[in-house]
């Protein structure tokens, strides 16, 4: 198997425990801090990226591109790097489309966008490292060509779509308590990361299919 493949069961695997970490991480806020991202979305997110971040850089780190010159720790340690990039990107992005700024969100900001940060940023940076080939790929095709290229583009995608679909309530007039800022969106990433997943672990056997039928 190359570098660039992964299994169908190996999707599967890491996919799941990626979902367990973030059931995890809302199980420990709902039943163990009493928290929510209604009632107070920093300290609801930050949870959620304390227990998903070492399960996200774990696991990709363990799927990483170009073994014999990439160790599993130096993986690690780029995903543990690309994390406060990957949050000021996304940061800087949702401010452009009208995220609030102010003291009274800044830590909901910073929370939120390294959650996305761990869903769009993370794995490529732990998966390919700086290499360009491999980003230009992944960012210039819309058809994932390799397993590991859905594993990492569909689950982000779907959190990116997801983010942008959970804001639109955001500036209706209903009065509601979801409605602040980043509680919808957040929501809104996390059901399109999921729902990313899904796909992901429903294409890579059928990429894996494709490129044996190739091979013959």
């Amino acid at each position: 198997m190359g570098y660039g493949e992964i299994t169908a069961s190996k999707a599967l695997a890491l996919h799941f425990l990626c979902g367990v970490g973030l059931a995890a991480g809302y199980g420990i806020a709902r039943l163990g801090c009493d928290l929510s991202l209604v009632a107070d979305p920093a300290r609801t997110l930050r949870l959620l990226l304390v227990v998903e971040g070492p399960v996200i850089i774990g696991i990709y780190g363990w799927v990483r591109r170009d073994r014999e010159h990439c160790s599993y720790s130096k993986a690690v340690a780029r995903g543990l790097l690309g994390l406060p990039i990957g949050a000021l990107l996304n940061a800087f992005g949702a401010i452009v489309l009208g995220a609030p700024v102010g003291l009274k969100y800044w830590l909901s900001t910073i929370y939120w966008s390294s959650l996305m940060s761990l869903f769009t940023f993370v794995p490529a940076v732990c998966v390919f490292g700086t290499s360009r080939t491999d980003w230009q790929r992944i960012l210039a095709y819309s058809k994932p060509k390799e397993g590991v290229d859905c594993v990492i583009s569909l689950p982000a995608q779907g959190a990116v779509i997801g983010a942008w679909l959970g804001a639109w309530p955001m500036p209706l007039d209903w009065e509601r308590p979801w409605q602040e800022w980043p509680i919808c969106v957040t929501y809104g990433a996390i059901a399109g990361y999921s729902v990313g997943m899904f796909a992901s672990a429903v294409f890579v056997p059928v990429l894996g299919r494709k490129v044996h039928v190739k091979d013959d």
